[in-house]
């Protein structure tokens, strides 16, 4: 089987789609709401350029350098064993994050269904919480969306590299950018969408306080897919005349743009209707659906919303199950017993399905004894990968290229390389540090 892309589109299209998932289309404009809206989003840009843009750039050349997975690129470069612990910290991370980006991939796929149904037709605010709490304490309904999520993810991975993950992003990329700019389009253009509009791109800088910068920078992390192998993964995959400098830039631009578009369809419409733009998670799954219903062809609208989720939140999953298909077939590559593709997918799948079974059964208290510091896996689980794991796999990268390994780091112009060296050895590092002190609570 094929263990590359076959074109540069290819790798930028598949990176953009592992970024562009519910962390842009679900997590941003929540964020953006509850820390003050443009202003934020102007501090989120800046640090995706200054903090996001080294590491990514580092991701990708640790893969397309040792042309290795997560597993074996940190040993090839480097020559020892001394940060295979990092490449199973890296592994571990992904497969807590797949616990339950699953489950929200099938709260999308559940809500899609449910608006194609009209089910949401003449609900008010509270009628439509009650309905998403119903859907959350239904153990065997949750898990049935979130393994039809795994399933449909498996079913492209089945196919080696180019005729899977790139042959899919090529077609759910562009169809994803079509369908924001069309329903962007559509929601500016409602009487009293001129005031989101206001709000996303008119800063309010009174309201930037260090937490919202911490805020930012922890956001560009996650948004951009660092910490977790997955550029590791596809650097891998890279073709060996691909500039990782240019392909990082275009990358994070199209991550930026998405964002922004999600940003540009849900305010306008938030503050056309009275509603309030601070609603957090329930932003989506609440707050939209009624706002949909006061909206010219609801039904529709509803529809094309949720299908736009589906998309995004399967190009990640699709992703990250790779990081952990690959690092199976590399990590057996030398046994008595190798894994293929195929068994590598079969095996990764079936340990989502009782991970995420068993995430739900915390959640809905069907198992009592299912929980960790007194929270049940979902909320551990979101906790430990994006305030813990992920800061710690990004603090990794950043000293691994920075410090140890020399050949691992990007060679420009003079000027360039030492600009990008004291952003790697000193700005990320302390930034990072920052950012994983503060979610610990330990700095205010």
């Amino acid at each position: 089987m094929a263990k590359s892309f076959s074109s540069k589109i290819g790798v930028l299209l598949a990176a953009a789609g592992s970024a562009v998932g519910l962390g842009s289309i679900w997590k941003f404009p929540y964020v953006v709401g509850e820390n003050g809206g443009g202003a934020f989003i102007i501090l989120y840009i800046v640090c995706s350029l200054i903090f996001g843009l080294p590491l990514v750039m580092n991701e990708f050349l640790i893969g397309k350098q040792s042309g290795r997975s997560a597993y074996g690129a940190f040993r090839e470069l480097s020559g020892t064993n001394r940060w295979q612990w990092f490449a199973w910290m890296t592994m571990l991370s992904v497969l807590i994050l797949m616990s339950f980006y699953f489950i929200v991939t099938g709260w999308c796929f559940y809500y899609m269904i449910e608006a194609t149904l009209n089910t949401f037709a003449g609900m008010d605010a509270s009628a439509l919480k009650a309905h998403f709490d119903a859907f959350e304490g239904n153990a065997p309904l949750m898990i049935i969306y979130a393994v039809i999520a795994i399933v449909l993810t498996a079913s492209v991975l089945w196919f080696d590299v180019n005729k899977g993950i790139e042959r899919l992003s090529k077609i759910l990329m562009p169809l994803l950018f079509i369908m924001l700019f069309l329903m962007a389009l559509h929601m500016i253009f409602i009487d009293g969408g001129s005031e989101g509009l206001r709000y996303l791109f008119m800063p309010d800088f009174s309201k930037i306080t260090s937490a919202v910068v911490l805020e930012a920078m922890g956001l560009s992390f996650f948004t951009l897919s660092i910490g977790v192998g997955v550029l590791v993964t596809y650097g891998g995959y890279m073709p060996k005349d691909q500039n990782v400098t240019t392909t990082s830039f275009q990358m994070i631009v199209l991550v930026l743009l998405v964002s922004l578009l999600a940003g540009m369809i849900v305010f306008p419409a938030v503050f056309a209707y009275g509603f309030s733009p601070t609603e957090g998670p329930e932003l989506t799954f609440v707050t939209l659906p009624d706002v949909f219903q006061h909206m010219f062809c609801p039904t529709l609208t509803s529809v094309s919303f949720f299908a736009l989720m589906c998309v995004a939140a399967i190009t990640s999953t699709i992703s990250m199950m790779e990081v952990l298909v690959a690092f199976f077939c590399d990590a057996t590559a030398e046994t008595k017993r190798p894994l293929s593709r195929h068994q590598s997918v079969v095996f990764v799948a079936l340990i989502q399905v009782v991970a995420n079974t068993l995430v739900v059964l915390s959640m809905t208290g069907m198992v009592g004894w299912l929980t960790i510091m007194g929270n049940n896996l979902f909320d551990f689980a979101n906790f430990i990968t994006t305030d813990v794991l992920i800061p710690i796999g990004a603090l990794g990268v950043a000293l691994f290229t920075g410090w140890f390994v020399p050949k691992a780091r990007y060679q420009g112009s003079r000027l360039a390389s030492f600009i990008y060296l004291v952003i790697l050895r000193w700005l990320v590092p302390i930034a990072i540090v920052i950012i994983f002190l503060d979610s610990l609570n330990i700095i205010k």
